[in-house]
């Protein structure tokens, strides 16, 4: 059994007009699309030995179950910004309370993310292949361009803090920021147009996987540390 979950494994389902997401709730960041819910379904089983690390990461001391077992516990009416491919709409489990421990467990497989995707990173070559997965960016644009979404995501906890993606230390801080945030609910001071923490951990960690694992789907094999090997499935 996974820390914290069952072998069935609930998940949540946003469809839009073209595209659909499915993520899996106690999971944020195992989220993946297809054309409809069955492919987005079968995407989110398919990409499990990736987000194996980020399981690991977070305390699961077994992996039985991983790959399947879905229970759809709530279906979303997705937008533009669903087929724009971003998951976009709200659930009613975004909304649930959230006790200190379960925000450092959000946090935890938050870091855990971050620290993937710098593995990834810091392996991947810095001209990637062209093609529809992710378009055109080489590696230091995809690398700005997710620490410059994680300064504007934490905006919506009421972190405010200076964008400045090139300053190793100014990323440590928001991170540091966010966490400490996470790990104590009730001081985030979000205001009317901010996130729910529990969407704000999914929608992040989300962001910072799919980069991820888009440079590698257009580096080929990456050597590197076990952990991402095993994001490889290899």
């Amino acid at each position: 059994m996974l820390g914290g979950l069952s072998q069935s494994l609930q998940v949540g389902v946003e469809a839009g007009s073209r595209r659909t997401f499915a993520w899996v709730l106690d999971w944020p960041g195992w989220c993946r699309s297809g054309r409809g819910e069955s492919e987005a379904l079968a995407a989110l089983a398919a990409y499990a030995p990736r987000y194996r690390p980020v399981m690991v990461a977070a305390g699961a001391t077994s992996l039985s179950g991983a790959a399947g077992g879905f229970q759809v516990t709530e279906r979303l009416t997705g937008s533009m910004t669903t087929d724009f491919g971003v998951p976009g709409a709200l659930a009613t489990a975004d909304a649930a309370a959230l006790t200190a421990e379960a925000g450092q467990r959000l946090a935890v497989i938050l870091t855990a993310a971050w620290e993937l995707f710098g593995e990834v990173a810091s392996h991947g070559p810095l001209d990637l292949s062209k093609g529809p997965r992710g378009g055109g960016r080489d590696l230091d644009q995809v690398v700005a361009h997710v620490l410059g979404a994680d300064f504007v995501y934490a905006r919506k906890l009421g972190l405010r803090f200076r964008a400045a993606v090139q300053d190793p230390k100014a990323v440590a801080a928001l991170r540091h920021a966010v966490c400490r945030g996470l790990g104590s609910p009730a001081t985030l001071r979000r205001g009317a147009k901010g996130w729910p923490p529990r969407y704000y951990a999914r929608r992040a960690a989300w962001h910072v996987l799919d980069h991820a694992w888009e440079i590698q789907d257009r580096g080929g094999p990456i050597a590197g540390s076990q952990e991402v090997a095993l994001a490889n499935g290899r």
